[in-house]
């Protein structure tokens, strides 16, 4: 049975050639468009998208097909060729854009693609507003203009340049450079490549380089997790290496291994740059609520705190800009930096943690001891909302005596650790994070939640 496509908040996603085609990209570059010009006057110039693509091979296809859709309703499109997406969020500022688009389907498998919508401050809209860019392409309501008044399409090369000078200005680069590190970089043949080696030989680094060429034919599972990075772990041992990095396609997540050729968990990093940010600075943080408290540890440490928001990017990336973190991030190696954008990027993270490293004088597996460790565990299962409904309310009962946040789904938060549960936004699952001390603790919330689901699912 073929899958739906999937449209969300932050855009769509689908496989190519089966529900993803140049005619569906066309008609959500449409719908993009229009909502973008809104009430702008037929006289007036229309506002202007950056586009920039991912390495996947239909991204050039797709990509085109966008920029048709926004120039067939007036607006002019900035191609941007091959970039990561938090080159788009700096290349959409930087021109004063009206907004972006990416086409990434992120850690998706090879068949997958997708067009991710940013708006002007470099965020993904609102579930308001991407209700509203929803209608839009469902109802087909463009705003078609005459020839006279299409959007142009104008190419511009500059985005990797930007975006590294944007990076080097929150780090010390010579105190890095004078480390002299040898990294061992995966980009997984994603967009990452050409822009991360730009900036580690910036900061006097040595760089061994895995699956660089952005091909978008992905040479393992492109989420940078444990299972997928074995290659990784052994060429960082082999190659007495300090540090490995680990991109996704899109090049906004970064994993890391330790110079012991030791997958540290993507949660780490969050973290290590945390730790780097809480060093010099005192403040506030954010991250969602499935992410380790780790953060937490590291702020209190700091005399900082944390604020939790539900889960996605733009909800943490709101958090931030209303509280003017000093850091934020997600859990799966998404770091924030306000001072480079509003956006989770790769290229912050590596940057971060080398500047930790630096002025530490300390290794990554010495700072990740000092960070602590907790035992974590995540899975899913199928459940309608009805269903979901029912496991969270009995669960409530449960554990009743738990600090409780309902924000999104339902985090129960221990002494000794936490669990939370929610809906997936793409599928008809829940969710169920656990987190504690050791794995006996989270094993005893995993398995009343077991038994709560068993309960509820009859």
């Amino acid at each position: 049975m073929a899958e739906e496509l999937i449209i969300s908040v932050s855009g769509m996603r689908g496989i190519v050639g089966e529900n993803l085609t140049p005619a569906i990209a066309a008609e959500y570059g449409c719908a993009f468009g229009s909502f973008l010009k809104g009430d702008t006057d037929a006289g007036e110039r229309g506002p202007s998208v950056c586009v920039g693509r991912d390495s996947r091979v239909s991204g050039q296809m797709l990509a085109s097909a966008v920029m048709a859709g926004l120039c067939s309703v007036g607006v002019e499109a900035i191609d941007l060729g091959l970039v990561t997406t938090p080159g788009v969020g700096i290349m959409l500022r930087h021109f004063g854009c009206r907004g972006g688009v990416i086409i990434t389907a992120s850690h998706n498998p090879l068949p997958y693609n997708g067009i991710k919508l940013l708006l002007d401050n470099g965020m993904a809209p609102p579930p308001e507003t991407a209700a509203q860019i929803r209608r839009r392409f469902f109802d087909k309501q463009f705003s078609f203009v005459g020839s006279p008044q299409c959007g142009r399409v104008a190419v511009n090369s500059e985005t990797d340049q930007i975006h590294v000078k944007k990076v080097l200005a929150v780090v010390q680069s010579q105190q890095i450079a004078r480390r002299r590190y040898k990294i061992v970089l995966d980009s997984v043949n994603g967009a990452g490549a050409p822009v991360a080696k730009r900036l580690l030989a910036e900061l006097g680094c040595e760089v061994v380089a895995l699956n660089d060429e952005p091909t978008g034919l992905f040479a393992h599972e492109p989420e940078p997790t444990a299972a997928n990075l074995g290659g990784l772990c052994e060429r960082v041992r082999q190659a007495g290496a300090d540090v490995g990095f680990a991109q996704d396609p899109d090049a906004d997540r970064l994993a890391i291994v330790d110079e012991n050729g030791l997958y540290i968990g993507e949660e780490y990093t969050l973290a290590l740059a945390a730790k780097h940010a809480y060093s010099s600075r005192t403040g506030t943080a954010a991250a969602n609520l499935s992410t380790s408290r780790m953060i937490d540890d590291v702020a209190k440490a700091a005399g900082g705190r944390v604020i939790r928001t539900p889960v996605g990017e733009a909800n943490v990336a709101g958090a931030m800009l209303a509280n003017d973190c000093i850091i934020g991030g997600e859990g799966n190696g998404g770091v924030i930096d306000l001072r480079v954008g509003p956006i989770r990027d790769s290229l912050v993270a590596m940057a971060l943690v080398l500047q930790l490293m630096a002025q530490t004088g300390q290794t990554v597996s010495q700072l990740v001891r000092q960070i602590g460790s907790y035992y974590m565990h995540k899975d899913k299962f199928a459940a309608d909302a009805g269903q979901a409904e029912r496991i969270i309310a009995r669960t409530k009962q449960r554990f009743a005596g738990a600090a409780m946040d309902t924000s999104d789904g339902c985090r129960f938060d221990f002494d000794d650790g936490w669990v939370h549960l929610r809906t997936s936004n793409t599928e008809p699952v829940m969710r169920i994070i656990v987190e504690a001390r050791d794995e006996a603790a989270a094993r005893r919330y995993i398995d009343a939640v077991s038994e709560i689901r068993e309960s509820a699912l009859g």
